[in-house]
C-alpha cells in the first residue's frame, strides 16, 4: 500500500508546471492549490497521522514538490527530509492521581486525555484565572462549559505545569468518553514533563483532591514503550548573498489519523499551510533569485506535541542565528467571518513589527482577535519564537467549527479564499526575501519560556 501510495505521489508532482520563465507579476493559479489539497486530504493519506507510515508519505509528496520547483537540500542537509526520532508510550490504563492521601483511580472518575507515560510528583495548586495561573507542578483547574477550558490550559502550560486536571464539563466528559488510552510521544533524549499531561476528574473527584493538602502524583502504571520517527520536509531556495540571513515560511503536513474508526482529513488543519508553502515556494523560485535565502519547511508531529518544529529548533540545517523571520501558515481554508472580508489574523501580531510591515506591502493580515486563546503559544512559530527568532502564525480562521473532526473536509474549504490568501504574500515575502526589511520584536513582544 505504501508503495502505491508513493507512486501517486511521484504521479501528482509529474502533473505540476513550473513557470519556465521569471515572471515580474506572479499569479497563483486555484488549480494548483486544489491539487495539493486533492492529494493531500485525501482518503488515501487517512488523515496524515503523525508519526505514521502516512505522515512519510505526505512528507515525501511535499518534499518531491519543491524539488519539482527548483529547490534543493538545504546546507548540512542530503536530501529534502528531516527525520526526528520518537518515544511512544502506550498508557497502560490505570493511572492513579493522588493529593495528599486522596486518591482517584483511572475509570473511577479519572479519565487522561493525554499522557507522556511519565510519572509526576510536586506541587499542587488550583488555578481558575487565565492572567493570574498559579506555577505549580499540578494543576487543578475548573474550566467554564464550552470551549473556555483551552485559555486556561494555554495559561496553565506556560506557567510551567506538568499536569493539568480539568474538572469534568459537559464538554470534557463526551471527549472523555470517546477517548481510549492513546499514546504520548515525547522526542527521544527529550526530558519528561515538556509537555503537561492532561487529565479529567469527575466533579466530586476534583472537588476532593482540590480540598486535599499535601503532595500530589500522578502514577501512571506501566507503560509500554517503542521507538517511532516522525519527518520534516525542508527546502532551500539560496540566496544571493551569504551573510544576508535567511527567511523561513513554515507549516505542518501531520493531522489526527483515523480516530476510533473515523478518518479525520485534515484539509484546513493544515494541508491548507502546506499547500501555501508549497505554492510560495513555487512563486519564489520562479522569480529573480533573492537576495536572502529561504526556507521552505513542512513540519511532521504537531499534533502530538510540536515536535517536528522541536526537533528542527534543536537541529536546524542552518543556524538559528541566521534565520531573519519565521512565517507559519496554518487552516487558511475558510475565513473567519469576524474578521475583515479577505483578511487573514496573525498571532502576537502586537509583539513584533513583523505583521505591519508585511500588511504594508500587501499582505491580507490583521491582529489576532482570540488573545484569550494564546494562539501565539500553540503553533509550531512559538518553538522558533523563544528561541529569539521573530516568527508568527497566519490563520484564516483559528476557531472554525471543523477544527479536529470528520467535517474538515475538501468539500468545507474556500479554494478562493485560500489561493488569494497565498497571493497576497508573495510580494510582501519577495521583498523581504530581498532584504527590504528586517522584522524586529516589540519592547517585551519577545517571548520567555515559562511566561505569558
Amino acid at each position: 500500500m505504501l508503495n502505491l501510495r508513493t507512486l501517486l505521489v511521484a504521479g501528482l508532482v509529474a502533473a505540476f508546471a513550473t513557470a519556465g520563465q521569471a515572471q515580474e507579476a506572479w499569479t497563483v493559479k486555484p488549480a494548483w492549490v486544489s491539487a495539493h489539497e486533492n492529494f493531500l486530504a485525501s482518503p488515501a493519506l487517512r488523515g496524515r497521522g503523525s508519526a505514521t507510515p502516512d505522515e512519510v508519505v505526505a512528507a515525501t509528496y511535499v518534499a518531491s514538490v519543491f524539488e519539482r520547483y527548483g529547490l534543493t537540500p538545504a546546507p548540512d542537509m542530503a536530501g529534502f527530509l528531516q527525520t526526528a526520532p520518537l518515544t511512544r508510550s502506550t498508557p497502560s490504563g490505570h493511572a492513579i492521581l493522588t493529593v495528599g492521601g486522596v486518591a482517584v483511580a483511572q475509570g473511577e472518575g479519572l479519565s487522561i486525555l493525554s499522557a507522556s507515560g511519565q510519572r509526576i510528583e510536586g506541587s499542587v495548586a488550583t488555578g481558575s484565572d487565565a492572567a493570574a495561573m498559579p506555577r505549580a507542578d499540578i494543576v487543578l483547574v475548573a474550566p467554564p462549559e464550552g470551549p473556555g477550558f483551552r485559555p486556561l490550559m494555554g495559561a496553565a502550560r506556560a506557567a510551567g505545569a506538568k499536569v493539568i486536571v480539568l474538572r469534568e464539563t459537559d464538554t470534557l466528559k463526551q471527549a472523555a468518553a470517546r477517548s481510549r488510552p492513546r499514546p504520548g510521544y515525547t522526542l527521544v533524549g527529550e526530558e519528561p514533563g515538556m509537555r503537561p499531561d492532561i487529565l479529567v476528574l469527575s466533579a466530586d473527584a476534583f472537588d476532593r483532591l482540590a480540598a486535599a493538602t499535601g503532595p500530589a502524583v500522578l502514577d501512571p502504571g506501566t507503560p509500554t514503550i517503542e521507538e517511532a520517527s516522525t519527518v520534516n520536509a525542508i527546502g532551500w531556495l539560496e540566496g544571493s548573498d551569504p551573510t544576508a540571513g535567511v527567511v523561513m515560511i513554515s507549516a505542518h503536513l501531520d493531522h489526527l489519523g483515523v480516530v476510533d474508526g473515523v478518518l479525520m482529513p485534515g484539509a484546513n488543519d493544515d494541508a491548507s499551510g502546506t499547500a501555501a508553502v508549497m505554492e510560495l515556494a513555487h512563486a519564489l523560485a520562479a522569480g529573480p533569485q533573492p537576495k536572502r535565502s529561504i526556507l521552505f519547511v513542512a513540519y511532521g508531529a504537531e499534533e502530538i506535541g510540536l515536535l517536528g518544529s522541536q526537533f528542527f529548533g534543536e537541529h536546524p540545517p542552518v543556524p538559528l542565528d541566521r534565520i531573519v523571520a519565521n512565517l507559519e501558515i496554518e487552516m487558511i481554508g475558510k475565513q473567519d467571518p469576524n474578521l475583515p472580508a479577505g483578511v487573514m489574523m496573525m498571532t502576537g501580531f502586537d509583539r513584533s513589527d513583523f505583521g505591519p510591515l508585511m500588511k504594508a506591502r500587501g499582505a491580507l493580515v490583521t491582529a489576532d482577535p482570540y488573545l484569550e486563546q494564546q494562539f501565539f503559544q500553540r503553533s509550531d512559530n512559538y518553538a522558533l519564537a523563544l528561541k529569539g527568532i521573530v516568527a508568527h502564525t497566519i490563520s484564516g480562521w483559528a476557531t472554525i467549527p471543523t477544527y479536529h473532526s470528520a467535517e474538515d473536509t475538501i468539500a468545507n474549504l474556500d479554494i478562493g479564499f485560500m489561493t488569494a490568501a497565498i497571493q497576497s504574500l508573495v510580494e510582501p515575502l519577495r521583498s523581504l526575501a530581498d532584504g527590504a526589511f528586517t522584522p524586529q520584536w516589540a519592547e517585551g513582544g519577545r517571548p520567555v519560556a515559562g511566561a505569558r
